[in-house]
């Protein structure tokens, strides 16, 4: 894709919100020089924001409205009243042709449900997933779900692998990424009948777009034994959050060993170039943007208490859903798959 891309921002998503929202613009328009916005807010609060970053004034429009929807509206109230908020407009904007993507740090279940109600589903998908990345010893892998569908079959879990895979390639560049159910042991055997089920379909596609490699169990997520890990939401969302409590663990316990003496505090200041590339390495604001992928639309949120950093990254990541054509590259995957099932039934018919 080339020329300016346009992505729809929800201004006053978020806990800081408008405030760290522009800041994150402003980061991420100097990453991705052909990037325009459509702002939509409080015109009060957003435009004297803007004024201040010079990369965003000739690149900004806004669209006023005072309506938000807050972090303790339910989903069915952010449908019913939340017509004119500024997630809801920013979402529209996308089923419009207005903007290419949506960006918003703000109610999470208010925006899976406005947006699988404005924009559907693509065709072939049953459910979006919600979609991020994780640092490995390897690089980065994708997860998915991580908290948009509690329980799922197999069809579900074959089109996350899908989806997943296509997420790989436009966000982490893999070619051909190898995609792994998560499951509590490696053996064909092991797990419920939806992983056994999607296992044997994905195993029965030789996609140049995609390796199915099995199951892969906890510890192999970090290890990077696969590129796009699929599960259901529970046990998505479940692992996320243990590896973010993880993560700052690490950094608690790094702070206080190395405040522990006046040897350690000097051991600090010769490891401290280290320490400062491993703070980046798992800085979660470096991975902040989950995508609703399955929806005929890009949509992706930011973490509600991002800073502008990780705002931006969450904008970067829209970026390149966008960039990379996300959903044709899911469609064109789905018919693969639907083509090979055509096969095996005539293949069986003729047998029998």
């Amino acid at each position: 894709m080339t020329g300016s891309i346009t992505l729809a921002i929800d201004a006053m998503g978020g806990d800081d919100a408008p405030g760290q929202v522009i800041k994150g613009m402003d980061i991420a328009r100097e990453r991705y020089p052909n990037l325009q916005f459509i702002v939509f807010g409080d015109q009060n609060q957003i435009e004297p924001l803007i004024k201040r970053q010079s990369r965003l004034v000739d690149c900004c429009k806004i669209r006023h409205t005072l309506d938000a929807i807050t972090d303790t509206d339910k989903p069915a109230q952010a449908l019913r009243r939340g017509t004119n908020s500024s997630m809801r407009l920013a979402i529209d904007a996308v089923r419009d042709g207005d903007a290419q993507g949506v960006v918003s740090a703000g109610n999470t279940g208010a925006l899976l449900a406005v947006s699988k109600f404005v924009l559907k589903t693509l065709p072939g998908i049953t459910r979006p997933a919600f979609t991020s990345f994780f640092p490995t010893v390897k690089g980065e892998s994708v997860m998915l779900d991580l908290g948009a569908n509690i329980e799922c079959d197999a069809d579900n879990l074959v089109q996350f692998s899908v989806m997943g895979a296509a997420f790989s390639r436009a966000v982490i560049g893999i070619s051909r990424p190898r995609v792994a159910l998560l499951n509590v042991g490696s053996e064909e055997l092991k797990g419920h009948d939806s992983l056994r089920g999607a296992a044997e379909r994905l195993r029965s596609v030789d996609s140049p777009a995609m390796e199915f490699v099995g199951y892969v169990e906890g510890d192999d997520i970090p290890a990077g034994t696969a590129d796009v890990v699929v599960t259901d939401g529970f046990t998505g969302n479940v692992a996320l959050k243990t590896a973010e409590g993880t993560a700052k663990l690490i950094i608690t316990f790094l702070r206080g060993a190395f405040r522990r003496s006046l040897m350690s505090r000097l051991g600090y200041l010769l490891a401290r170039g280290a320490i400062a590339e491993l703070r980046e390495r798992i800085d979660p604001r470096v991975y902040n943007g989950a995508m609703f992928v399955g929806l005929n639309g890009i949509v992706v949120k930011s973490h509600g208490g991002a800073d502008a950093m990780g705002f931006a990254s969450a904008i970067g990541v829209a970026y390149d859903m966008v960039h990379g054509n996300i959903s044709d590259k899911i469609l064109e995957e789905l018919q693969r798959l639907d083509t090979a099932a055509a096969q095996e039934i005539d293949q069986a018919a003729a047998v029998s």
